[in-house]
């Protein structure tokens, strides 16, 4: 059995690789870790540590060099036990929380959100529309327009707002109008949107025969915007070009993995394992689930609060990538759309 202290020191080896090999794309030598890293030992240990850590698995060596690089047990023990969490700079803060200050509606933070990833991690980013399914009613209002047009309006809490013109048989009066409005809020104000639908629609037998049929003009356009949200599954995606800067980390090329980010369910699925905004997920190489993406690794967290993850967000890049400074950057850009969102 090995002892603790040479545990520790094959950790602080494998951990030096990592960091050595995703800095420079070069597979790294006994010689250079010791010079770059003060390990505290001499290349002979180091290279038996080396022995050590690729008979287990978590280095290799590639073709004929001298040099070993990770695996991805490799890679997963680096993250697991070795990789620390980088925090933003203070400006790097400011910068994404005045960026997304400047958002008009939820298609608005989506996409700046999407930009934003791209640009800090030099990785495909991928961030989903608010799950709907899961988003509750925060408001419902009906504005009269001129005649017999009137103006409904549903916000939800995912901050996404619906607005819909509906031509009535008849001038809607104020009374039934202020009635309508107290009934509405009053079956859907925190309701899921399903739960909303079915609460709405029962409101129409509530009403006198007369005012039924302008009730359900009404209810029926609103109705219509709860399905409408439910259907609603779309990944922003940005930063594509980044993985040409990575075309030698790929077995074959880099084509494969084009195509198969460019298909709506694979999107879904690779961003569909995260399931709480206080977790990441990280899947390195062959644990995700397409053999196209095998080469990559993808990091996701879900945005919202613990009680309502509103959606997913996250990065697809090489193995080969900067695990600490991605894992940070995921974070911290899910925690500011999730209070974008919310205010």
């Amino acid at each position: 059995m090995v002892s603790t202290v040479l545990d520790e020191r094959k950790l602080a080896v494998l951990r030096a690789i990592v960091e050595d090999y995703v800095a420079t794309q070069e597979p790294v030598g006994s010689r250079a870790l010791v010079d770059r890293h003060g390990l505290g030992v001499s290349p002979a240990t180091v290279r038996n540590d080396m022995a050590v850590l690729e008979e287990e698995g978590f280095i290799a060596q590639p073709h004929t060099s001298a040099g070993r690089i990770p695996t991805d047990k490799g890679y997963r023990l680096f993250v697991d036990r070795l990789a620390t969490v980088q925090r933003l700079s203070g400006p790097e803060r400011r910068a994404i929380e005045s960026f997304l200050e400047g958002a008009v509606d939820v298609d608005d933070v989506v996409q700046r959100s999407v930009r934003l990833l791209a640009q800090l991690t030099h990785q495909v980013a991928l961030v989903q529309y608010p799950t709907l399914t899961r988003s509750t009613v925060r408001h419902v209002e009906v504005v009269p327009l001129d005649g017999t047009r009137v103006l409904v309006v549903l916000i939800t809490s995912s901050g996404r707002v619906d607005q819909r013109i509906v031509e009535l048989p008849e001038v809607l009066g104020e009374e039934l109008l202020t009635d309508l409005r107290a009934r509405l809020l009053g079956a859907a104000l925190g309701q899921r949107l399903s739960d909303a639908s079915t609460s709405v629609a029962d409101l129409i037998e509530t009403f006198r025969p007369s005012e039924r049929p302008l009730v359900t003009a009404i209810v029926t356009t609103l109705t219509r915007a709860f399905s409408d949200e439910r259907a609603d599954e779309r990944v922003a995606v940005g930063g594509a070009a980044n993985l040409a800067r990575f075309g030698t980390d790929f077995e074959t090329s880099v084509k494969p993995v084009l195509e198969a980010l460019e298909e709506h369910v694979v999107l879904l699925k690779l961003l569909g394992e995260a399931t709480s905004p206080s977790t990441l997920t990280v899947r390195i190489g062959a644990e995700g689930p397409y053999e196209e993406l095998a080469t990559t690794s993808v990091v996701a967290t879900t945005y919202g609060t613990e009680i309502e993850p509103l959606a997913t967000l996250g990065v697809v890049g090489p193995t080969r990538m900067d695990y600490p400074g991605t894992m940070a950057a995921v974070r911290a850009v899910a925690r500011y759309v999730g209070q974008t969102l919310s205010d």
